[in-house]
């Protein structure tokens, strides 16, 4: 879609990069930094308020700069400039409670890529990306803001996705065979989904008798669409990647990449659960509200 896409590169530019480094000190990198990114954003979820909004939109600012660099819609500056303020400025409506006005505003900026893309087809993808990032941020605002009930949504989302993400990368690469999708993910195999999968189940159980939900069958069953949903938000985000010849989309996290990179299943998980909270689903309240009035 974008006029200067690179050359999509080989399958096995991923594995020859990775030989480059060692894999002791690769996932030395990998842990250390997301026990720092962990350690951030419990910090600033506990605390909640601007300080968790604040980290939230610095989250979303970044990601969408990543966006647009990866999809070649970096210029104009002033453009890009333009687009990433409105989402910084939207999000804090939000936290001021002007959802009305920030989805306006957020709906503007996409407009306003969608009608420079007749010019140049990368702001198409800018568009998107807008969408891809407002979503789950707004999630993570709300869900804040909705006391109790929310704070363990977040937890629960977080806690799937990331059990969802540690069983999937040590089972791949533990038990191996058959790839899930090698044309976009080299690396992903069927077992480390299973894996994946698996663990979200777990986690989902342990997650009910802890936080005292009764319902532990909704719990299972959310958390089995929450972790399918990570992970083709993984898949997604690297097809993205792919087509646009990048390995990763940044360096500011160091191990993983960009912050896309680390967010990538985290924030379509959180986009799900958003749509099943708006839609009062009673899977979702089942878990969250019902058993915890």
């Amino acid at each position: 879609m974008a006029d200067n896409a690179m050359p999509e590169p080989a399958p096995e530019s991923d594995q020859a990069q990775t030989a480059a480094s060692p894999p002791h000190s690769e996932l030395s990198r990998r842990v250390i930094s997301a026990i720092v990114l962990a350690m951030m954003a419990i910090a600033t979820l506990w605390i909640g308020g601007w300080v968790f909004a604040i980290f939230v939109i610095a989250l979303a600012a970044v990601g969408i700069w990543e966006w647009t660099w990866i999809c070649g819609a970096g210029e104009p500056p002033w453009l890009r400039a333009g687009l990433i303020s409105a989402l910084v400025v939207g999000l804090a409506l939000v936290q001021l409670g002007n959802v009305i006005t920030a989805f306006a505003l957020l709906a503007g900026a996409a407009a306003v890529a969608l009608t420079v893309a007749c010019v140049r087809r990368a702001f198409g993808w800018a568009a998107l990306g807008i969408i891809y990032v407002t979503l789950p941020s707004v999630a993570l605002i709300a869900f804040r803001q909705a006391g109790t009930e929310g704070l363990l949504a977040i937890v629960f989302v977080a806690l799937i996705v990331w059990a969802t993400d540690i069983a999937a990368y040590f089972g791949g690469r533990s038990i191996g065979g058959p790839k899930l999708w090698p044309r976009v993910s080299p690396k992903k195999t069927w077992s480390g989904a299973a894996a994946g999968l698996t663990a979200a189940v777990i986690v989902a159980l342990g997650f009910a008798a802890t936080a005292g939900a009764e319902n532990w069958l909704a719990a299972v069953v959310l958390a089995i669409g929450l972790s399918v949903a990570a992970q083709a938000g993984d898949l997604a985000e690297s097809a993205f990647k792919r087509r646009f010849g990048v390995k990763d989309s940044g360096t500011i996290i160091p191990g993983h990449g960009g912050v896309l990179d680390r967010v990538d299943g985290l924030y379509v998980a959180l986009a799900l659960a958003m749509l099943l909270a708006a839609m009062n689903a009673p899977l979702f309240l089942a878990v969250f509200y019902e058993s915890l009035s």
